[in-house]
């Protein structure tokens, strides 16, 4: 896919893989319409894209307000001319064992990371369709492929993402709009810093679980961003995004019931 002087629609663009993903398009020429709950960060994404010569607006979104999605679409069309890629990104993460996790936060997350990506598309889907060439791209996780302990929010949000993807890839197979499902490995961004954890875990759990995520995400967001965007470019239906990313894919295909048997141990240690 050539992105120069395409327009890119990207939601959780005011930092981590959004804002990288974001600057990398528009090294390549493709004008962005950024869209993030954040603003402070979104400014700041957007100013760093004025600097790179593309045509760059800013859109603050709360990816889980039904109507602002829905209105979305003709905000963007008065800055640009059309949307040819729509990289649903924002997304939040949860902590702890299901009996541990609220009704309310396992259905605020579910928002944001599953029913925000389905929204968006059904929004920008008339718009991706009007193009010559077009993609949409869902930010699932590694947890999209596993389920570990703890993740039972998290892994079923993006187990979600992943199978909405797929059967949305299907189903357009054969029409101008192609689908790519990213699984992230362990990234260094803040999602870890910023996620709600279970009032029923203690702070010792909370510490724990704090200090092992940081262990785990290492790879800096601009060349996760590399990865998803050269994903893009060669039309790739599934990205793995990190070594890790892909030793777990290889790990859950040989062992789909017992990969936990082989991962836990390093994955908690």
């Amino acid at each position: 896919m050539n992105l120069k002087n395409r327009v890119a629609v990207i939601t959780g663009a005011g930092g981590g893989i959004g804002r990288a993903t974001a600057l990398s398009l528009a090294r390549r020429g493709c004008h962005l319409a950024l869209a993030d709950i954040d603003e402070a960060g979104l400014a700041g994404t957007h100013a760093q894209a004025l600097e790179l010569g593309v045509r760059a607006s800013q859109h603050p979104l709360d990816v889980a307000d039904r109507a602002a999605v829905g209105a979305l679409p003709a905000e963007v069309l008065k800055s640009h001319d059309g949307v040819n890629l729509l990289v649903n990104n924002a997304g939040v993460a949860l902590g702890g064992h299901f009996d541990q996790v609220s009704e309310a936060d396992f259905d605020w997350l579910m928002e944001i990371n599953f029913h925000a990506v389905v929204r968006m598309t059904r929004a920008f889907l008339p718009l991706l369709r009007a193009g010559d060439d077009a993609r949409i791209v869902n930010i699932s996780s590694v947890f999209g492929l596993i389920s570990p302990p703890g993740q039972s929010a998290y892994s079923a949000s993006k187990f979600a993402v992943r199978g909405f993807s797929n059967a949305l890839r299907h189903e357009l197979s054969g029409t101008r709009v192609g689908v790519s499902v990213v699984h992230p490995g362990g990234v260094a961004t803040a999602i870890a810093r910023n996620a709600r954890v279970s009032a029923g875990a203690s702070a010792e759990e909370k510490s724990r679980r704090l200090a092992l995520a940081e262990k785990l995400l290492r790879l800096p967001p601009t060349m996760a961003a590399e990865i998803i965007v050269r994903g893009i470019e060669k039309r790739r239906a599934r990205i793995l995004v990190g070594r890790d990313a892909i030793f777990i894919a290889l790990v859950e295909r040989l062992f789909p019931v017992n990969y936990w048997r082989v991962l836990g141990r390093g994955i908690q240690s």
